[in-house]
Order: C-alpha cells, then structure tokens, then sequence
C-alpha cells in the first residue's frame, strides 16, 4: 500500500473505533496489515482494541510485532507490558519493562505498571529493597506517536481519534477545540469534541458540542447517536431515546445505537422493548457479546432464565466477552442455587484477569451466600481486591478543600441504588431528618436508573452529581473538587459500586454503611458503621476498616407507603401455622431447606409459603419442588409463587404467621417489611455480620426473643412459637405500632445518632485522633 492510502486507511480505522463500531475498525487495521504485517501503528492500535474485548493473546501478537518494528515508541512499550500484566505474564511484564527502561523508557505511566507489578508478583520485590533502573546506556525517553496521516483533514482527524484512546484528556480537548476552531461549520469536528468532553464527564459541556453538530448536520445518525449518548448520562432517559430513534430512523443498521437504546428501555423497566432492540443489533452481528449478555439481562428480568443463561455461555464462549457476562452468569448461577458453580466461573476469570476490580468485586459479593469460607478467608480476599484499586489509583489525594472548621459538614453519599431498592428504602426517612444546619448532603449516584423513589430523594440533597460514565480518576476528581468532609460509601460489593474511587482518597474521611454486609477491603475507607449484634467485639478483625457503632442499630427501615392494615392472624383461620419466606432463591441453600423441614415436620398441619422473583420460570418452580421434596418437606404442603408488585406482596403477609429466616445470609428488607405487616421472623445469629443481621434486626425491633443461637434452638424456638397462637395473635395485631416507636423505625433518633457519628468523625480527623474500635462510638 502507498504511504497515503495507509495514512487514509489509519484515520478511517480510527473513526470506527472512536465511533465504537468495533467490527468496523478490526477489519480496517486487519486490511492495512494485510498490504503492511509489520506496520507499527496499524498493529499497536489493533492490540489495543483487542485487548478492550479481552482478547489478550491475540492483543499480545500484535503488541509485540508493533514494538518490534519501532522499538522507539513509548506508548507501544506501555501498551505490551500492560497486555502482558492483563494476561498474568507479571515475570514477562516485568522482563519487557525492565528492557525498556535501560532504553530511556520513564514517565508517570511506566512508575504506574512497575507498582502494578509489584502488588501482582511481590517476590520480583523484597521488602525494603529498592529497585535502581537508571542504566548508563539509556537512550532519550521515546514518546509516544498520535498518527503518521499526511493529508491534512485526515491527519487531523486521526490525531482527535488517536488522542481520545491514547493521549491525555487535556491534550485531546485541546485538539478537539482547536479543530472546531479552524473548522466552525463541519459537524464531525463539534461531535469530536462532544466525545472528548464525555469522556471526561463533562456533560453539559458535550452536550453544547453535539447540539452544535445536529444544528451543522441534523441528518447524520452519528450525530443523534452521540445526542443520544450524552443525554443518557445527563439521566434524561426520555430525550436519549428520542435521539437514538432518530438516529435509527437515518440509519436502520445502526447497531450500537440499537445496543444503547435497549439498555435505555431496561432502565426503564421495558424488558420487552429492550429484548427487541438487542435482538435486531444481534440480526446485524450475530457474535455480538456485550449484546448477547445485555439480552441475557433482560430475559432474566423477564423470567426466563434458561435462555439467560444460554446465551451468557454464548457470549463468553466467544472469548471476546467483557468482564460484564462473567458477572451476569454468576449472577443466574447464584440465582438458581448453584453457589460452587458461580464462584468458580468468577475465580477462572480473576486468573486470566486479576486487575478486572468488577469481577473480583462479585466474586466478594458471592462469598456471603456460602457458609463454608471463613471469616478469615473471605478478609483475605477483600485485602487483594483492595490492593489491585490501590494500586490502579494514580495519585491518590493527601489533602482535601474542605474547610477545617466547618458550620455546616458537607457529607458525600456514593451509591449505586438512589431508587427503588432496599438501599433507597433504608435511606429515605433518614435524609429526610438529617438537619440540614448541620450537614450538607452531595449525591453520587452511580447508576442511571431513575425513579420516583429516586425523585422523592433528591430534593433531600443540595447537589446531585451522577458518576455513572465516568472514569474512576474523573469520579474521584469530582469528589474531591466539591471538598467532601465525610465521605458516605452505600453500595460495598453489590452492583453499581465505585470503590476504586474510594482509592484515590478523595475525602479526608470515608466509611462504608447501609448497602453491604462484610469488608469493602479499601484501605482508604477508615470506618464500617455498624451495631454491637450485627459486629460484636471479637468479630472487629473481620473488617481492613474500623468498626464505628452506632448506639441501637446500623440500620433504619423507611415504612411502606402502602395503605394496607395488619391482617389477622391466618392461623386462626385455618387451624394450622403457615411459615414463609420472601428472599431470594440464592438464599435457600439445601442446609436452610433441611433446618425448615425440622420445623414443618415438627408441626403436623403446618405450611410453607415461599415467594422468589425466580419461580416466575416454570422450571425453577418444578425445581424448587423437588428440592423441597428431597429436604423432606411434602409437595402436599407447601405453596410456591413468583415475583408481584410491591403492594400486591405485602399484601401477601396476611396469609403467612411467622418467617423463617436464611444462613447464612438472612433477610434485610423482606424482614422489615414482614415486621410492618405483623408478621416476625425467627433468625439465627451466625459468625460474621451478614448472618447476624436479622438478629441485629430483630433486637432493634425489641424482638430479641426471636433470635436463636444455633440450629438447634431454631427448631426448639420455631415450634414453640407456632403452638401459642394466642401469643401470636397478640404480638401481630400490637406489632406496627410497637415497631414506629422502636429504633428501627424512628428515623428521627437514628438520624440524630448518624449526624452525631459523622461530626465525630470529622473532628477525629481533624485533631488527628484514630479512635479505637473500643472508643469510636456514641
């Protein structure tokens, strides 16, 4: 190929890629490299695609092909070793980075994969050791290439692109603007820089760029495409999927814009809508991972697990599948009770992958489902996760803009589930009673979904600031510019969460609270928040942060809207004691099954009722069935039913006497609401916090007679429970009003306890102090 047609071939590559048309740009550079194998450029960008589908081996290929034809290439350099790191090749990583250092490599980056390789393969490093790579023969530091184009617009073009995947953010707006500048009316430079500004989070700023190239070209699907992109993570979902239809309605073979509007149509809880967009995306591209895992999503919301699950194997078959369909399938594979199966699907991805944070971070998440890993084992897990974020945080922050002696504390809430979620349902009454000549609120929500919890919420805060689409080090920098005193992390290991943003330390004090129920392993969170039940003393060393107590309870339910009255007792309809279960199936292991069938078959005529979003799918219900059959609880006595609107379930508790509660993970949510309803439940308390929380719950309740030590008092306590009905009936019909005065329900005493908390440990930080877990408390 001719200099310039390979010049033009790069900056159309590069326009596909920016454009996320992956398929596009891999045939491009594959064509270049079909006239040129060992061209430099054409092969380091290749890799870099291929390694952003996880296609490593391939990536490494090409890497290594590029460095070899132009060895002067920093970026190249950085490129292969951070491939080789991905791959688990840390000895091989630190060979080819240890070469290019003895031939000028330095800077930022090169420090950033050395301290990488330093965490993953500690033995290259003993401590205390110190590593000299000032070599006598260093050649000048190389810096990396943006583009060899040498038509003007192309060349200009490619550098946008080049520097949007490759530079730093400055120098890419810079380029961007200057582009604008030179060229006012041409849409496709105002759409460049509208992709930088994303990029960086600046949305109001990319919208103003976009608008600018609709005005320009208001026929181009690109265009309403990148409208549509910038409007859903400015959280207006209604005007996204407007410029995405459009976009569509340019250009019908659009397949990423059909991608991002069936996520739009999931957040919007129109599963069936959204299956339709992925499936058109998947006529145009049948080997489509990240749709084929989107679709699979959505036919979990849907009910149909199988074909879920089918085409998540699909998908990671391909061996192109992010980190997202791992994640997914174990998601199904806890779902439907198969615990092993998932955590080994997530630890076979952490050792082809083990700086991927989202798949560790699940693979925490699944460890509190399974009784059979200790304490122990479960904080060394959380330890390495928190030193792959520490070590992937560049800079963390060692000072803050906050004032020292504030009137009011400015107090940052991150979490992934500002909506309709146990989360927002714990939170609402709380912020609500925070006073706010005490504490100012700053939300950072994490997840785009919106709804009408979400905007009963906001107005509890004087700043709404969603971190959803940014990068960590953005995220970070948002945080620490609105000078944050305390810090508030919700969501731990569930979904939507940001602890690597936590890493970078962008506020002088941070604590994990309400949304998880075990260690973050984030050195730089300084506090869990908890209860003496939930976390009794000997249990501190369980947790990298300090325990900080609150006097009653860590958590405070918000009561359901709801206007449904305490039904009567069923028992004394039917003559006989219904038990129930709301939770999730991932929760009824086979031990909690056989710790139930001692109680039913100590209670001739008594019944089971279970509830779980999964047995809307025929096979789960035929499944669970049979698992209840094989514990030894007869077909003949129990009642099995699927997911219903949040009244409609509620409702549900007037047929159900007592709960029985799950291990080693119990209820949270779906016990509070069973309370509310006069219905209690009997729980266990376990060895770590997650299967203490319905104990803690239960004690905040004033219910401590309902909390058993051990298997054995369970049964001993259920079956005495269900023959004093007359007990029974007199707890359910006086519950709800007992529960409104009780700490678990008076948000006006929590909220003055967390408020107290916070400004305690704001004035610890800033007298230096680091309470004992003895002494940091009310």
């Amino acid at each position: 190929m001719r200099q310039v047609s390979i010049d033009q071939a790069i900056a159309e590559a590069l326009t596909h890629q920016e454009l996320g048309q992956v398929r596009e740009a891999e045939q491009a550079y594959r064509r270049i490299l079909a006239g040129e194998p060992r061209h430099p450029e054409a092969n380091h960008n290749l890799g870099t695609l291929l390694l952003e589908q996880n296609r490593t081996q391939e990536a490494l290929r090409h890497f290594k092909t590029a460095l070899e034809a132009d060895p002067r290439d920093g970026q190249t350099w950085v490129s292969y070793v951070d491939a080789l790191i991905h791959a688990g090749l840390y000895r091989e990583a630190q060979q080819v980075l240890s070469l290019g250092r003895r031939r000028g490599l330095s800077g930022a980056a090169v420090d950033s994969l050395q301290r990488r390789i330093a965490v993953l393969e500690p033995d290259f490093f003993p401590v205390g050791a110190g590593v000299d790579w000032a070599n006598s023969d260093a050649a000048p530091a190389p810096s990396a290439k943006l583009s060899a184009a040498a038509h003007p617009d192309d060349t200009e073009r490619a550098q946008i692109a080049a520097l949007r995947h490759r530079g730093p953010p400055a120098q890419a707006e810079e380029a961007a603007r200057a582009l604008t500048t030179r060229y006012p009316q041409d849409a496709w430079s105002w759409r460049a820089l509208s992709q930088v500004l994303r990029l960086q989070g600046r949305f109001d700023e990319a919208l103003q760029a976009v608008r600018a190239a609709a005005h320009l070209a208001p026929d181009e699907p690109e265009t309403h495409f990148e409208l549509g992109l910038v409007f859903d993570r400015l959280g207006q979902a209604m005007e996204a999927e407007s410029s995405l239809r459009r976009a569509l309605q340019l250009n019908p073979q659009f397949g990423e814009a059909l991608n991002e509007l069936g996520l739009i149509l999931e957040r919007t809880d129109r599963a069936s809508e959204a299956e339709v967009s992925y499936r058109r995306a998947l006529a145009l591209r049948p080997d489509w991972p990240g749709v084929l895992s989107n679709l699979a999503v959505a036919q979990k919301f849907l009910g149909r697990l199988d074909e879920a699950e089918a085409n998540l194997r699909r998908a990671i078959a391909l061996d192109r599948a992010g980190p997202g369909a791992v994640v997914n399938l174990a998601g199904i594979l806890r779902d439907t009770n198969r615990l092993a199966e998932a955590e080994r699907t997530l630890w076979q991805f952490v050792e082809r992958f083990p700086l991927v944070t989202e798949v560790r971070s699940n693979l925490l998440f699944s460890l509190n489902y399974s009784a059979e890993h200790s304490p122990d084992y479960c904080l060394q897990e959380a330890r390495r996760f928190g030193e792959v974020v520490r070590d992937q945080a560049r800079a963390p922050y060692t000072s803050w803009k906050c004032e020292t002696a504030p009137a009011r504390l400015r107090v940052g809430i991150c979490a992934g589930d500002l909506h309709s979620h146990p989360v927002g349902y714990f939170l609402e009454s709380v912020l609500t009673r925070l006073s706010p000549t005490q504490v100012e609120l700053i939300a950072y929500p994490t997840s785009r979904r919106v709804d009408d919890l979400t905007r009963r919420l906001q107005p509890c805060f004087a700043a709404w600031r969603p971190l959803a689409g940014y990068s960590d080090e953005v995220a970070a920098q948002t945080i620490h510019r609105d000078g944050i005193h305390v810090l508030l992390e919700l969501s731990g290991h569930t979904a939507n969460n940001r602890l690597p943003v936590l890493a970078y330390k962008p506020a002088p004090v941070q604590a994990s609270w309400l949304g998880y129920f075990a260690t973050t392993g984030v050195a730089e969170i300084d506090y869990f928040i908890a209860d003496e039940v939930s976390v009794p003393a000997a249990h501190r060393g369980h947790f990298t942060e300090r325990i900080w107590y609150l006097p009653d309870t860590r958590l405070c339910f918000t009561a359901p809207e709801a206007d449904l009255a305490v039904a009567p007792l069923p028992a004394a309809r039917t003559g006989a004691v219904t038990f129930g279960s709301f939770q999730n199936l991932a929760k009824l292991n086979d031990r909690t099954l056989e710790l139930w069938s001692q109680v039913i078959r100590a209670l001739p005529g008594a019944r089971l009722r279970v509830q779980s979003p999964q047995l809307a799918d025929p096979a789960m219900r035929a499944q669970m069935f049979e698992r209840l059959r094989a514990a030894g609880i007869d077909a003949t006595r129990a009642a099995l039913h699927g997911p219903a609107k949040r009244t409609e379930y509620l409702a549900a508790y007037a047929d159900v006497d007592i709960v029985l509660d799950t291990q080693p993970f119990p209820g949270g949510t779906t016990t509070c609401e069973a309370l509310w309803m006069g219905v209690p439940t009997l729980t266990i308390a376990g060895d770590r916090l997650i299967s203490r929380q319905g104990a803690s719950l239960m004690c905040a309740a004033g219910l401590p007679d309902w909390v058993a030590n051990d298997e054995a008092s369970f049964v001993e306590r259920a079956t005495a429970l269900a023959t004093d009905t007359a007990a029974l009936a007199e707890l359910r019909a006086g519950l709800r009003e007992r529960l409104a005065a009780s700490p678990l329900f008076d948000a006006r005493r929590f909220a003055a306890h967390l408020e107290a908390a916070l400004w305690q440990m704001w004035q610890a930080h800033r007298n230096r102090v680091v309470p004992a877990n003895t002494e940091a408390r009310l």
